[in-house]
């Protein structure tokens, strides 16, 4: 990659699970940076363990996992060193709210988070991915950065509006490493991916693969960790 700029890598994590206290450790083993996009109405006082369940009414679990939260005292400990960012109060989607509900619910996470942190979290991660142009409008007017999608693009450089932010892959794509080194090749300045630390479950196997992503990159003298309101800048639609 002589004579071209390393490319910025960056990831996000959704939900503020209990999951991700396994997974900040090993970021911080490899000087990862990432950002964390967090529900704090659906945080409690204390934290909820996670466990396997079998089909219940009421009970949201991924694949029969359900889960543990983390609690509102666990974020500045949990997430020191990290970004955080507003994923709503209590994962609101866009397009099933009144505008002015939605964006409240929106801007009430970020305050919250930033009473903690004590530093500005302009970072926004669409629950479920789901937008609509009134909600994109009202992001912006309320001084958010950015607000990630879950569409996928090469170049999320070239993105039409930062409000509605691609990455480039989820994180278990089967094609991670070919559209890591794609990325490299083609001299794009960033490569994106995100994901929810539950998908990996309690599974070591699993988790050892994402430890080899963070190796494999913070290993590559062509590439540098970013936080992902960091890359905002380098974005056409900003």
């Amino acid at each position: 990659m002589s004579g071209k700029k390393k490319i910025k890598v960056v990831q996000c994590w959704d939900d503020g699970v209990i999951n991700d206290i396994r997974l900040t450790e090993l970021c911080r083993k490899y000087g990862a940076k990432a950002t964390f996009n967090l529900n704090p109405g659906l945080m409690g006082e204390e934290r909820r363990k996670s466990c396997w369940i079998n089909e219940e009414k009421g009970i949201w679990s991924y694949n029969g996992f359900a889960c543990g939260k983390l609690a509102k005292k666990d974020i500045k400990e949990i997430y020191e060193g990290f970004e955080v960012a507003s994923h709503c109060w209590k994962h609101e989607n866009a397009d099933c709210f009144p505008v002015d509900e939605w964006i409240k619910a929106a801007v009430d996470a970020r305050k919250f988070l930033e009473d903690i942190v004590q530093k500005p979290c302009t970072g926004f991660a669409w629950p479920c991915g789901r937008t609509t142009p009134e909600a994109i409008q009202a992001l912006r007017e309320a001084g958010f950065a950015y607000g990630r999608t879950v569409a996928n693009m090469e170049d999320i450089t070239k993105c039409e509006d930062v409000m509605a932010l691609p990455a480039n892959c989820h994180f278990s794509n089967n094609s991670f490493f070919d559209l890591y080194e794609k990325a490299k090749a083609d001299n794009v300045e960033v490569f994106y991916f995100w994901g929810h630390s539950y998908e990996m479950y309690e599974y070591d196997k699993l988790w050892e693969r994402y430890e080899y992503k963070l190796k494999y990159i913070s290993n590559d003298p062509d590439a540098q960790w970013a936080n992902v309101v960091d890359i905002v800048p380098l974005c056409k639609g900003r």
